[in-house]
C-alpha cells in the first residue's frame, strides 16, 4: 500500500483526491491547483514557460526545446527525495504536458531512490475510467482494470462506476437528436485540432468531431482545413488556460476569415470552455465537460 504519493501529473492529483487518496499525497507540480488543497502542498517541478506568455509564444518555446533536447520541466530532485515518496505519479501521454516517466525512473536512479513509478496514460475517455481504477489498486494493492470487463464492474471503485452512469445518462439524453458538426480548438495559434479522449466526449455530448484524431494525437492544422471543415459549432478549449483566458482566445480566432463566415461564427454558436477543468486533463471533470458539451451543442435539452 502506498503511504506517500508524490503526483507529476494535475488531472492525476485531481483523480487522487477523487479516489479518496489525497491525504496520501505529499508532493505536486507547479500547475496542481485542484482540489485547492494541493495547492498548499510541496512543488517538485517548475517550466521553463514565463507566465502569462501568449499561445503563439508558448508553441515557439515548446517547438524550440522539443529541437534542442532542452528540459521543459526542472525537477527539484533534492525536494523530492525529502519527501520521501513510496509512489510518483506521472505519464508518457504528452512530453509537452508533465514529466514522462521515463526521465523520473533516470532520476530517480542517480538519487538511488526506490520509489515506485506510475505512468497514467489513457487515450480514450473509457480508458480514463479504466486507469483510475487500475491507480486506485496500484495504491492500496488488489486486483486491476486490466481484468475482463465482467470483473471490471466489480473491481472498480464506486466513484468511477458513477461516473460511468453519468456519461450513459447524457448519451441516452442525445441519442435522438440531430448531431452538429463540431470544431473544437485544443490550441489556437496555430489551431490543434483535438485528439486522445477529446472526440469521445464530442460524440457523447451528441456531436460529430471534426478534424479529429479519437485515440490519437492532437494534430496541427491550417487555417483553409478549418474554413474548409465549415463547423456548426465551435469549441475554443485551450490546454493550459481557464475560462477567461479562453474567451479571449475566443475572440481573436473569431476575428480570423475562415472562422468569421463559418455556420458557427455566423449562427453565435461558438463558446469559450475552461480546457483543464473541463477538456484536455483526464480526470474526473471529463464527464462535467460532456454536459457542458451536451449543452452547448443542444441547448433545449
Amino acid at each position: 500500500m502506498a503511504e506517500r504519493i508524490i503526483s507529476l501529473l494535475p488531472s492525476a492529483t485531481e483523480v487522487l483526491w477523487f479516489l479518496g487518496h489525497g491525504d496520501r499525497v505529499v508532493g505536486v507540480t507547479f500547475e496542481c491547483h485542484y482540489p485547492d488543497e494541493a495547492s498548499e502542498l510541496p512543488q517538485v517541478t517548475d517550466t521553463i514557460i514565463p507566465p502569462d506568455t501568449a499561445p503563439a509564444e508558448i508553441d515557439r518555446i515548446l517547438n524550440e526545446a522539443v529541437r534542442n533536447g532542452t528540459e521543459l520541466y526542472h525537477l527539484d530532485r533534492t525536494l523530492l527525495l525529502s519527501l520521501d515518496p513510496d509512489l510518483i505519479v506521472s505519464q508518457d501521454l504528452c512530453r509537452v504536458c508533465a514529466l514522462p516517466s521515463g526521465d523520473v525512473d533516470a532520476a530517480l536512479e542517480q538519487l538511488g531512490c526506490d520509489s515506485n513509478v506510475f505512468s497514467y496514460d489513457p487515450m480514450t475517455l473509457g480508458a480514463v475510467f479504466d486507469e483510475m481504477t487500475r491507480l486506485h489498486w496500484a495504491i492500496v494493492g488488489g486486483p486491476t482494470s486490466s481484468a475482463s470487463s465482467n470483473d471490471q464492474v466489480h473491481t472498480e471503485p464506486t466513484q468511477v462506476q458513477r461516473l460511468r452512469e453519468r456519461l450513459a445518462a447524457i448519451r441516452a439524453r442525445v441519442a435522438d437528436r440531430d448531431r452538429p458538426k463540431v470544431l473544437l480548438l485544443e490550441w489556437p495559434d496555430p489551431p490543434f485540432g483535438p485528439g486522445h479522449w477529446i472526440p469521445d466526449q464530442i460524440v457523447a455530448a451528441g456531436g460529430e468531431p471534426l478534424l479529429a484524431a479519437p485515440g490519437g494525437r492532437s494534430t496541427e492544422l491550417n487555417w483553409d482545413a478549418v474554413a474548409e471543415s465549415n463547423p456548426d459549432v465551435l469549441i475554443v478549449a485551450p490546454c493550459g488556460f481557464d475560462h477567461a483566458a479562453a474567451q479571449a482566445q475566443l475572440e481573436q480566432v473569431l476575428q480570423r476569415p475562415e472562422i468569421a463566415s463559418s455556420p458557427a461564427a455566423k449562427a453565435g454558436r461558438a463558446f469559450a470552455v475552461d480546457g483543464d477543468a473541463y477538456i484536455v486533463r483526464p480526470g474526473p471533470r471529463l464527464v462535467d465537460g460532456v454536459e457542458l458539451l451536451a449543452h452547448h451543442f443542444h441547448p433545449q435539452m
